[in-house]
């Protein structure tokens, strides 16, 4: 079963519990997955590969409004939000621990070949494919900062 196929199959599930905060959320995610769809060519069904990209691109979103809420003495939106991305996160594969991702970049630059900071674009662009979904562009960009310098 598809990612997508399993969005809509949870959204009828959160229609049977009366669970309006998953319900809002995993609606919100089929709204962008159907925008996505109709945005091209028609496609019957988006890539698993696309819908992870626009969960987390939701997951992240919701946190930094629920920061700026936060910020703003908002608690009630801001709890609103870290609900929404709670139930985002379920769908997204487990994020890296610093160490694993020093690790994984370590093994890209020894992959990829780079001895310099004059490198870091090349290896930023091996790392970020590979470990889209898994760790924030900032964090894989700090780590080849790092270990370049």
């Amino acid at each position: 079963m598809s990612l997508e196929q399993t969005i809509s199959k949870e959204i009828m599930e959160a229609m049977k519990a009366k669970n309006q905060v998953r319900l809002a959320a995993l609606r919100n995610a089929k709204k962008y997955i159907l925008e996505a769809k109709t945005a091209g060519a028609a496609v019957a069904e988006l890539p698993d590969a696309d819908v992870l990209k626009i969960i987390a691109k939701l997951a992240k979103q919701g946190a930094d409004s629920a920061a700026i809420f936060a910020q703003q003495g908002r608690q009630d939106l801001a709890d609103e939000e870290l609900a929404q991305v709670a139930v985002f996160e379920e769908f997204l594969p487990r994020k890296l621990s610093a160490e694993e991702l020093e690790a994984e970049v370590r093994a890209i630059i020894a992959e990829v070949g780079a001895a310099s900071m004059k490198e870091m674009g090349r290896v930023m662009g091996v790392a970020s494919k590979r470990l889209a979904g898994r760790a924030d562009g900032k964090e894989i960009s700090a780590a080849v900062r790092e270990l370049l310098s």
